[in-house]
């Protein structure tokens, strides 16, 4: 540690410059002594005169033994210190273990050693509230997977048994069971493959394959793919897509993050409205943004949309939603491209912005952006 060595130091350059000046004055006095006591003439019968005899016929042995006593006696003291410092520090470390959320105060020597120590509380406590988070997440994602594989599998189980106890229905109803039996079970294993997506893209580092790709071609086939999904809701789209914006993406997993997306926009659109997609260069970044009309999101359930599990309204079901893991993957792929998705919601219309940056390879082109069409 830092403190520790600074302290260290310290001490011995204290210890040092106390040592050589007291040093200095057992050897300096002696001398003034004497020279000050030779400006006089001494006689045997003054009292002082056998005792200065003595001090100069063994001055040299006298100043060795002074200087001994005074290195012993200084020595002494700062081990003494030492000690007193340690005692401290440990007294401080005993604080960090029971009482962590107690700030820690030492003497002024021990200032910097003491401002670590904080500073290790702090990452401390941090750390113990990440697990705690961790640990409710961990929690949170039995519920959730009990709660939301359990609706399906009860109407799978119901229906079944209903057609098991039941041999004489009639065909046409026999079919509709048989029909809603597969819808549940489609369902089903959609809520178990978004779970081991989530799980996989939290557990292990997102490995990806990135090549060149022109996302303005990528995003008018995708948009085309989905225009059966529009179709029930009368939507149609709306789109301002700029040409030959290259970027270097994972295809499969960006395929990924384009269809959440766009299936969250479908979802979540006021029926007979159209869904805004533009694609845009900015300095070296292309920026993508999907809008639709539709409830206003309130700040507070916003700044929580990529949570996985959230659902910020009603509409957010297990029957017409997902698992509330879309966003999350989505944002988690996006970012380990090394770009941005945030949300914007504002007078009943929400929409998702994503940024990329450029290709290294890309070449700018000469060519302008498309005019706003509908499909």
């Amino acid at each position: 540690m830092k403190a520790k060595s600074s302290l260290a130091n310290k001490l011995l350059r204290r210890y040092l410059l106390i040592t050589l000046l007291l040093l200095v004055v057992i050897v300096v006095i002696p001398l003034a002594l004497k020279f000050l006591l030779g400006m006089r003439t001494w006689y045997y019968d003054d009292p002082f005169y056998p005792l200065l005899r003595f001090a100069n016929d063994h001055i040299l042995i006298l100043v060795i033994v002074g200087a001994l006593l005074i290195w012993l006696l200084t020595t002494r003291f700062f081990i003494r210190q030492a000690a007193g410092y340690l005692n401290e520090t440990l007294g401080a470390a005993k604080q960090l273990v029971s009482t962590p959320d107690k700030p820690i105060t030492l003497s002024s020597d021990l200032r910097d050693f003491a401002d670590e120590m904080n500073q290790i509380r702090m990452d401390t406590l941090f750390h113990q509230r990440a697990a705690k988070e961790a640990e409710q997440k961990k929690n949170d994602l039995i519920v959730y997977l009990a709660h939301d594989l359990r609706t399906p599998l009860t109407s799978v189980i119901g229906y079944l048994t209903l057609l098991e106890e039941s041999p004489d229905l009639p065909p046409a109803m026999r079919a509709k069971y048989t029909g809603i039996t597969l819808e549940k079970a489609y369902r089903l294993e959609s809520l178990i493959n978004e779970f081991f997506e989530i799980t996989r893209f939290n557990l292990a580092t997102v490995s990806l394959v990135t090549k060149a790709v022109d996302l303005s071609v990528m995003l008018e086939q995708i948009s085309y793919e989905f225009l059966p999904m529009l179709t029930p809701k009368n939507l149609s789209w709306e789109m301002q897509i700029e040409e030959a914006i290259w970027v270097d993406v994972d295809t499969e997993k960006f395929e990924r993050v384009l269809d959440n997306l766009i299936k969250n926009a479908i979802l979540y659109a006021t029926p007979g409205t159209a869904l805004r997609l533009t694609l845009a260069r900015k300095q070296n970044q292309g920026i993508l943004t999907l809008g639709n009309q539709g409830a206003t999101l309130p700040a507070d359930k916003l700044e929580r949309i990529f949570e996985p599990f959230f659902r910020g309204d009603s509409a957010r079901g297990t029957q017409s939603g997902g698992t509330g893991l879309g966003l999350p993957i989505a944002k988690e792929i996006v970012e380990s491209h090394h770009g941005t998705l945030k949300a914007e919601s504002v007078a009943d219309y929400f929409q998702m912005v994503l940024t990329l940056p450029l290709s290294k390879t890309y070449q700018n082109p000469s060519s302008a952006p498309q005019k706003a069409s509908e499909i």
